[in-house]
């Protein structure tokens, strides 16, 4: 039986016209001009409306070399649904306006078997864009290509469950027909977010943000999932996918593996200069074999 999640969100986040969403994505490929590479394992990547943060998601979208993988895990964090737990997508296919992707069935109830996630009803998934957004660029980048989804929607899920999320999802990393998307936007700036950190020794405010997203994406950059934790207890950064990010990491520490992630794009939506702005941080990273 077939149960199609719509593409709830084309029309209003993304064009909805297959011609120009393709002319899009190409032309912002195109423009990130990064070489593609079978090492490259995983991406983060921002979950924005694609006139927002559709050029930055082209520098993780970019690295993608689809000739080997037959399967895709998508992360995202729930924005309107809470839940402590991971859930799984009850769906059978995902549609874009770039063609269809496939659940993969097997893994979903190779996963359900463990008993540590919950299922999650059609309309939370449709209701979700946090994995739509990295739908399309998956349908372009491995047009051609069969691939399989796994998504995973992350909840509020507390240190402990990220870190036994992570043990758990880890034996998938080593199998190299595995991708991993994850996403995540950067910083939610203004008193529209509640969140208006400002240290003043950077000056300009943007460059305030600037600084405080750099510093947790250096801090991804380790691979240390528990001094990212505590960088967002200090800091309370507004970043929306740190779950999703939190249990990449663990699952990173956990394979055997050696995969390094690393930043190539950084962006806001606009650039505060008052405490009236707002804005949005977009970055995006790829995560690679390292033989180092």
């Amino acid at each position: 039986m077939e149960k199609i999640r719509r593409a709830s969100h084309a029309g209003s986040w993304y064009t909805d016209n297959s011609k120009r969403l393709a002319e899009e994505l190409d032309g912002w490929l195109r423009a990130a001009a990064l070489p593609k590479s079978p090492e490259v394992r995983g991406v983060i990547a921002p979950h924005a409306g694609y006139s927002y943060s559709g050029r930055a998601a082209a520098y993780a979208f970019g690295n993608i070399d689809p000739t080997n993988i037959s399967r895709v895990f998508l992360l995202g964090p729930s924005h309107h649904y809470y839940t402590p737990k991971c859930a799984l997508s009850t769906a059978t296919v995902y549609k874009t306006p770039l063609g269809d992707l496939p659940i993969d069935l097997e893994v979903i109830e190779e996963l359900k078997a463990t008993g540590k996630f919950e299922l999650m009803d059609l309309r939370v998934d449709e209701a979700e864009h946090s994995m739509e957004m990295h739908l399309p660029y998956l349908a372009k980048v491995f047009e051609g290509h069969p691939v399989k989804l796994v998504p995973i929607l992350v909840g509020a899920v507390n240190p402990e469950n990220e870190a036994i999320y992570g043990r758990l999802l880890a034996k998938y990393v080593d199998d190299p027909s595995n991708f991993f998307s994850v996403s995540s936007d950067f910083c939610h700036w203004g008193s529209r977010f509640n969140y208006t950190h400002y240290d003043k020794k950077h000056g300009a405010i943007h460059k305030s943000i600037e600084a405080l997203d750099k510093m947790g994406m250096d801090l991804i950059e380790t691979g240390d999932p528990d001094a990212f934790k505590q960088y967002l207890l200090k800091y309370d950064n507004t970043i929306c996918g740190r779950h999703p990010i939190s249990v990449f990491l663990h699952m990173l520490r956990n394979s055997s593996t050696k995969i390094k992630v690393k930043f190539l794009r950084y962006e806001q939506s606009s650039q505060c200069k008052t405490m009236r702005d707002s804005s949005v941080s977009y970055a995006s990273a790829a995560a690679k074999v390292d033989d180092a």
